[in-house]
């Protein structure tokens, strides 16, 4: 037996477990084999290259000392067909306002090219792959149980009065439309340490209030999604830290730089233009009472009564016989608060707890730079799972200890509170799978690379923020877009500016336009994570948010381009650069912006 198995070894090829051909190739770009060693070759319709240099079907033989150890086939196509599935997705749902199948239209024409043009396979491949995929992430599930427990809390809260009590508490302060929008940016801003819990509670939290007020579901989504992921970029205490601060060292890192990341990336915030700007604009709008475009319309439909448009989709709908609190029920603002603070505060704990497990011995320095580390080191996911479940519990056992439900009736308030965030986390699933089929298409190293040329390095930074900008709209995330964009523009920077008197600034503002460019490409796309949460926590209908929103994000992507961006990177004073941008946006609105 054993001579017989020798014999097969050395007869048939020694296939490689380890190696990994993919179905598909951007022409004329290298094939990505995974598992590839030092001197192996790659032989390409028996050519010894590894770059297709024509269209259609190729066969791929990998040899290793000589012997053949994987072959197969791929598909070789140019690389504007990778922008097929995230355009099919996008322009179908704006034109349809159907979310649902332009989502899995685009995850279909994906797995369509992934799959050799096989449209039977690539069907059942969209389902038992892709979104399958999507949702074995721990960090994804860990949204989605994040998402279905905070509306568990919801519910309770809903049904036992605590909502209801937290409006009336707040409507003794709140006087109009006007200081109903302040109050919910003002706690976009206060909850400032994750997007995603930004997202979700301060939209369902100001959901109620906005309705008594007739401001528009639009307009709410708007002020929770220009806060959440804006803020939360630019804290010094948040979620996003390490992300950055780690993808920025690893670009210093292959390019042979000795700065200290963490203290360029606190050097980037004041010079994050679209960022701050769209804190600024959201806050300009409110005080002026102007808007302008489809928002005001939106607006002023809401003033007569109508909250949301004929026909519109609320992505998750609480106001729903089943959650409405019973007549005799006190409405008491303490039930629904306390279980808030309990989500911000076991989150926030977490965040803290199992940063110092993980970042070990702290070097002594700066207490600013500590915290950072701590925070750049938490697990912020399992944290916001801990979070949402002690919101949850709190939020049952007040219920239950105060007898306002039985407890299993508010079990079934927690089920129900579920049920409304059920189309939300279908249509999240569905846009994480479509950017899975975008990772294995390589969009984005296909967009950077062809977007990417030699330039005066004093416009780099802004040829970033529109690359990152792209990249983020097509795909839907603006932390994969940094993924990719950070280390193909640290060393384009290096390489460009290195030796000039302006070095160092424009390395900054590169490091900076990334971020500012993703979060800007983000607010922009149907198919981003915290658009569609932002829709689902203010119950709005999706396209809606976005063909509301889309005007407001680009005046502020222009004006930061225009007054921020290029002339900073020109060596203009940023106190000069910073004031232009304001009074620019400032003059703008009072001309094109109406009073509702």
């Amino acid at each position: 037996m054993k001579k017989l198995l020798l014999a097969l070894a050395l007869v048939l090829p020694v296939f490689s477990a380890e190696v990994s051909i993919p179905s598909f190739s951007i022409l004329n770009k290298p094939l990505k084999i995974k598992g590839l060693k030092p001197g192996d070759q790659v032989k390409i319709d028996g050519r010894e290259s590894p770059v297709p240099s024509s269209w259609g079907f190729h066969r791929v033989e990998v040899l290793r000392q000589g012997k053949r150890i994987k072959e197969g086939k791929f598909l070789a196509l140019p690389g504007l067909f990778t922008l097929l599935p995230p355009a099919i997705a996008i322009l179908l749902a704006l034109l349809t306002r159907d979310v649902f199948l332009s989502l899995f239209l685009g995850i279909f024409t994906s797995s369509l090219l992934l799959n050799f043009l096989n449209p039977v396979k690539a069907f059942l491949r969209s389902l038992d792959r892709y979104v399958i995929k999507a949702l074995l992430s721990p960090e994804k599930l860990s949204i989605v149980l994040f998402t279905l427990l905070l509306g568990a809390m919801v519910g309770v809260m809903s049904k036992s009065g605590g909502i209801e009590g937290i409006v009336q508490a707040l409507a003794r302060r709140v006087r109009s439309p006007k200081t109903t929008q302040l109050y919910t940016w003002l706690l976009g801003i206060f909850i400032f340490f994750d997007d995603y819990t930004n997202t979700l509670i301060v939209g369902n939290t100001m959901r109620p209030l906005a309705d008594r007020w007739k401001v528009s579901r639009e307009k709410l989504a708007y002020i929770v999604d220009s806060t959440a992921a804006p803020v939360a970029s630019v804290a010094l205490i948040s979620t996003w830290i390490g992300f950055e601060v780690s993808l920025i060292g690893e670009g210093f890192r292959h390019v042979g730089l000795s700065m200290d990341p963490y203290m360029v990336f606190l050097r980037t915030l004041p010079i994050r233009f679209y960022v701050i700007f769209a804190l600024f604009f959201g806050f300009l709008i409110i005080i002026t009472g102007r808007e302008f475009g489809p928002m005001l319309r939106a607006e002023r439909r809401a003033r007569q009564g109508k909250l949301l448009r004929d026909g519109a989709i609320p992505l998750a709908e609480f106001e729903i016989g089943p959650l409405l609190p019973p007549p005799h029920i006190p409405k008491r603002w303490i039930n629904g608060l306390i279980p808030i603070l309990a989500v911000i505060a076991v989150t926030f704990s977490g965040i803290y707890i199992t940063g110092m497990n993980s970042a070990g011995q702290i070097p002594p320095g700066p207490l600013l730079k500590k915290i950072g580390l701590i925070f750049s080191s938490g697990d912020s996911f399992r944290s916001l799972l801990w979070g949402s479940l002690s919101g949850f519990a709190v939020a049952l056992a007040m219920a239950v200890g105060q007898k306002l439900l039985r407890i299993r009736e508010a079990m079934k308030a927690g089920v129900d509170g579920m049920k409304a965030m059920l189309t939300a986390v279908i249509i999240l699933s569905l846009a994480w799978a479509l950017s899975e089929t975008l990772m294995e298409l390589r969009t984005g190293d296909y967009l950077a690379s062809s977007l990417s040329g030699r330039l005066d390095p004093r416009l780099l930074p802004a040829a970033v923020f529109l690359i990152s900008a792209l990249i983020s709209f097509s795909t839907g995330t603006s932390w994969g877009t940094m993924s990719i964009v950070y280390p193909l523009v640290i060393p384009l920077a290096y390489s460009l500016a290195r030796g000039t008197p302006h070095f160092e600034k424009v390395l900054v503002a590169v490091v900076a336009s990334v971020l500012s460019g993703a979060v800007f490409g983000d607010h922009c796309s149907p198919i981003s994570d915290t658009t569609i949460m932002s829709s689902m926590a203010s119950s709005c209908d999706h396209v809606d948010h976005v063909k509301t929103q889309i005007p407001y994000a680009i005046t502020v992507a222009v004006f930061s381009l225009l007054f921020g961006v290029i002339p900073y990177s020109f060596s203009l004073p940023y106190f000069l650069t910073i004031s232009l941008e304001a009074l620019a946006l400032t003059v703008f609105l009072m001309a094109v912006g109406k009073k509702v």
